[in-house]
């Protein structure tokens, strides 16, 4: 026969044969050692045995052939096995191995089949086998891969692109054998060249791998999509038969009857594979018979926080929580009800719409719920079941048919709601695992709901200290404006004859009238504040000492700069002055004085209000003077002034500083940034408030 054919084998051969004696001269008689050994082995020999059948030296039955091919490929199966399994060999579910080993053992069924039938198989019949072998070890190879941790990868990969490059030619040889009934020569001859390529990705993965210990974790979902994969081409290759047999035997139509046939079958797979009952029904035979346990609680965790803190959507909370439960359980439904006022009313999912009733707090479901502590299986309480001994579930429940399962939502030992699930797509029992993952989500899912509780009273509670803080500013205004007019009144008595008396008490009173007008008009906006604009520093420090001028000590206005201009809410900066100096006037004798200053420093304009009276400690300065609602003028103030002059000096941009010291007066800077200044404009961040002592 031919020589090139024979020189490929030969390569292969010399190729295996040098990273055995390798492996054997450096094996310290660990297990996967042993496997990767015997699977070399067994390639050696396949490859020698193809070489002397090219070659005709030997004369080697076809027979042996075949089962020199089903040993190569059992060989590197069991490898990929024993490396999914981990080091323990314990992880990789028992029914994986048995259907891994019973497609070798079923193609070596097929060697003995002409043995025992008394007659020779059709020559597909015989390339089935290997291809299964192939397609078996294509999705070992991947699992491999993909259940690798990712820092471990490094250390698999060759192996994995070697023995995934072998199995998929061997899978596409084996297709197009399938295919055209009969193997091609030319893809046979260069096989074992390339066999002999894939040594060195091998060997480069076992001098990575000494003790061939890699961490793995078996992903279920990439496991229901790796054996889907495997079903669908399992399905496919049996509907590629089935419509050559119908060519085959059909004659006349048997080329319609096949066209008609594999369309129905692809129509048939769509249909199953968008079918959410076929999907459920598929993950629960994978949780049943390929792994120890159900879930993977990582992914299933992962899953239920993505659900319960998603971006906002057009779902609520209460409905994400529904169908963060329902979904891992595989119930098409569910419904939610919560704690209201003594009453569980329903609050979101399908099963708790607006029409669905209210369960009173005192009812018997609600009672076992608090004090069990246990999921309620509807069906099971139909049928009598002694768990759950006096309870009664509400007539509408019981008449609910797609009622399956209550699920009690507890914080700590109360019961803050519970969760109606409805029947599954697939027909599932429950056991220990399924009960307690539930409770486990449900204790989570309602630590979520109250939160989100009571994130919104919180949300209410800031509304109304909001709306009490304005009241208290419009409060203390109102408080300023009639100790004016009690001022005037209390003088009127004395100067009523005077003309620049009176003129003056009208001046205040117009200045009053225009002042409660703003504040009726901030209460009807519903804010505290009036438009900002550009403001002469200038006209609000005389228009306030002014009207702070009836009472002793009258301030003085000590005016060191001109035309600064400030921009923010002359009115509210008028108050805060007022107030500053109305403290000063307090704190100091009739016979004291009390300055404000305006100058200017750098890019700033400086309102000063300095006395001589009675002064402050550092700490009263430091931790109470801007702290509302704390007075110590008794019922006679609210606490808030000091408080609104920095938020208002904040807000505008600027800063205020107090300097002061017991028995020797005080000084209150307020920095303000000019009109068209670059830095610290309104609306910026808000300036560090200072204290100090001199």
């Amino acid at each position: 026969m031919g020589l090139i054919p024979a020189s490929s084998y030969l390569a292969g051969a010399v190729s295996f044969l040098a990273l055995t004696l390798l492996l054997v001269l450096r094996w310290r008689g660990r297990l996967h050692g042993s496997t990767l050994l015997f699977a070399c082995v067994a390639s050696t020999f396949w490859c020698v045995g193809q070489a002397l059948h090219i070659t005709g030296a030997v004369a080697i039955p076809v027979v042996v052939l075949y089962v020199l091919e089903i040993a190569r490929g059992a060989a590197w199966l069991r490898l990929l096995l024993q490396l999914l399994a981990g080091a323990e060999a314990a992880r990789l579910p028992d029914r994986v191995r048995v259907i891994v080993h019973g497609v070798w053992l079923g193609a070596l069924a097929l060697v003995a089949a002409p043995l025992v039938i008394g007659r020779a198989l059709p020559g597909a019949a015989q390339i089935i086998g290997p291809f299964l072998i192939a397609l078996t070890g294509l999705v070992l190879v991947e699992q491999l891969y993909r259940n690798t941790a990712p820092e471990r990868r490094w250390s698999v990969k060759h192996l994995c692109l070697g023995l995934g490059g072998m199995f998929a030619y061997d899978l596409y040889l084996y297709a197009d054998g399938l295919l055209f009934q009969q193997l091609d020569v030319e893809l046979w001859s260069a096989r074992g060249a390339i066999n002999a390529l894939i040594v060195p990705l091998i060997g480069l993965a076992a001098a990575r791998n000494p003790h061939w210990s890699l961490e793995l974790s078996l992903s279920r979902h990439l496991a229901f999509y790796t054996t889907g994969l495997a079903a669908v081409g399992i399905y496919l290759l049996a509907m590629a038969a089935g419509g050559y047999y119908l060519r085959y035997y059909g004659g006349s139509w048997g080329a319609i009857a096949q066209i008609v046939f594999l369309f129905a079958a692809g129509l048939i797979l769509l249909v199953a594979l968008f079918s959410g009952q076929v999907r459920a029904r598929w993950k629960v035979l994978l949780s049943k018979h390929f792994y120890r346990y159900k879930y993977d609680y990582r992914e299933e965790w992962l899953r239920l926080i993505q659900i319960l803190f998603a971006a906002p959507s057009n779902e609520t909370l209460p409905e994400r929580a529904v169908n963060a439960v329902a979904d891992l359980v595989e119930s098409p439904l569910g419904g939610l009800w919560l704690d209201r006022k003594g009453a569980y009313a329903p609050a979101g999912g399908d099963l708790a719409g607006p029409n669905s009733p209210i369960v009173p707090s005192n009812a018997s479901m609600v009672r076992y719920l608090a004090s069990d502590q246990w999921i309620i299986d509807v069906p099971e309480l139909r049928a009598g079941h002694h768990r759950y001994r006096d309870l009664e579930l509400p007539a509408w429940l019981l008449s609910e048919p797609r009622a399956w399962l209550v699920l009690p939502l507890l914080v700590e030992t109360r019961l803050l709601g519970f969760i109606l699930l409805a029947r599954p797509r697939a027909t599932r029992s429950l056991d220990w695992e399924d009960f307690a993952l539930l409770k486990t989500v449900g204790r989570q899912v309602a630590g979520v709901l109250a939160q989100h509780e009571a994130a919104q009273a919180l949300a209410e509670t800031r509304q109304f200290e909001a709306y009490n803080r304005l009241t208290a500013f419009i409060m203390h205004d109102l408080k300023n404006l009639i100790a004016q007019q009690s001022l005037v009144v209390k003088n009127a008595a004395r100067h009523k004859d005077n003309p620049q008396f009176v003129e003056d008490a009208i001046r205040t009173v117009d200045n009053s009238v225009q002042r409660m007008s703003r504040l009726l008009e901030q209460l009807r906006r519903g804010e505290a504040g009036s438009p900002a604009r550009r403001t002469r520093l200038r006209s609000v420090a005389e228009e306030v000492v002014a009207t702070c001028a009836q009472r002793r000590p009258q301030p003085v206005l000590d005016l060191q700069a001109e035309g600064l201009e400030v921009y923010l809410a002359p009115e509210r900066l008028a108050l805060v002055l007022s107030h500053v100096i109305t403290n000063a006037q307090d704190a100091t004798a009739a016979d004291g004085w009390v300055r404000v200053t305006l100058r200017r420093e750098s890019d700033h304009g400086v309102i000063e209000v300095s006395d001589n009276g009675c002064g402050m400690d550092e700490q009263f300065v430091r931790d109470r003077l801007f702290r509302p609602f704390d007075t110590t003028k008794g019922s006679k103030g609210m606490g808030i002034g000091a408080y609104q002059t920095r938020e208002f000096v904040r807000a505008s941009g600027g800063e205020v500083q107090v300097q002061s010291q017991p028995g020797g007066g005080t000084r209150f800077v307020i920095r303000l940034p000019l009109a068209g200044a670059s830095a610290n404009m309104p609306g910026e961040a808000g300036i560090e408030v200072r204290g100090a002592v001199r």
